[in-house]
């Protein structure tokens, strides 16, 4: 993984500035995004699927202007597609019609080998990236101001990607407090399956174990380990405990490398399980002085 700085082809004023930026989607990422660019003066065309949204989007200020008609995007310098995975890889033929043919197009899709298939050639100057941010909300309520701040943001160029564009996304990444990152699609799908979707799957299963024995066991102790549960609880399952649609979709498409990574999991767990039960103390804390050495450098 490399910083894409000196990729950089000096402009006077980056996209984002100079023209307006079109938002496809209104979600968490989308509406984050309106919100941080309008705060710093950026003019930001949102196109949503539903007239409902629209409303909404209008009634939070998420862009200078919101519409369901893709004309909504002429004119646009800059667009950014933040829409959920299945439609982001098999999109509506009118939008991609609708997008200017001279703007910069990127995406904010978790996995990124499916959608440089799908994008890459089909608009000339397309950019696949992901700004690694979130929460576990989700819809036109969920955006909110400085998402984005001290988070990577990464791109995952081709040998034939236009460096212009590039540094456009670049500049829009770091304008909203991103810290920008380049590496290559099948590493960033392998390593966001270790560290952000693996952790969806962890979660989820997790919460599913401490219902379903508490059920088991019935009595006080459903109410009682819910009535307990506190913040690491609460920290360890977040993501367990999100979008479900969007987790769903993020398997989908990132499959190889997620049954890779749960393979790689079963296993740690199997060997802190057989030091549990051979009552192996040493060797236990031993592993857990492992985890707490190597969790600062993943924060």
């Amino acid at each position: 993984m490399t910083d894409a700085g000196n990729a950089r082809v000096q402009s006077a004023e980056p996209l984002w500035q100079a023209k307006p930026v079109g938002i496809v989607g209104m979600g968490l990422i989308g509406g984050s995004l309106g919100l941080d660019l309008m705060a710093q003066g950026a003019q930001v065309r949102a196109l949503v699927h539903r007239p409902a949204t629209a409303e909404r989007a209008r009634q939070r200020q998420l862009a200078t202007d919101v519409s369901t008609d893709p004309g909504v995007l002429a004119g646009c310098g800059l667009v950014v597609l933040a829409l959920p995975l299945d439609r982001l890889l098999d999109p509506a033929q009118e939008l991609v019609a609708a997008l200017p043919p001279e703007a910069v197009i990127t995406d904010v899709g978790s996995v990124k080998a499916p959608v440089l298939e799908r994008w890459h050639g089909r608009v000339p100057r397309f950019v696949a990236s992901h700004p690694m941010a979130g929460t576990a909300e989700a819809g036109v309520e969920a955006g909110v101001a400085g998402l984005f701040a001290g988070r990577p943001w990464v791109a995952t160029p081709t040998a034939t990607t236009d460096p212009e564009a590039l540094a456009e996304v670049r500049h829009l990444a770091v304008a909203v407090g991103a810290h920008w990152l380049t590496c290559d699609a099948r590493s960033h799908d392998h390593a966001v399956a270790l560290i952000s979707h693996l952790p969806v799957l962890v979660g989820a299963a997790l919460l599913q174990a401490a219902h379903g024995e508490a059920a088991d066991a019935g009595g006080a102790l459903p109410a009682l380990v819910r009535a307990l549960a506190s913040s690491g609880f609460a920290d360890t399952t977040r993501v367990g405990g999100g979008n479900p649609e969007l987790g769903s979709l993020m398997a989908r498409t990132n499959r190889a490398a997620l049954l890779t990574a749960l393979a790689t999991y079963r296993t740690s767990l199997e060997e802190l399980e057989a030091q549990l039960q051979a009552g192996q103390w040493e060797a236990l804390e031993g592993a857990l002085a492992e985890a707490h050495q190597l969790r600062p450098e993943f924060l």
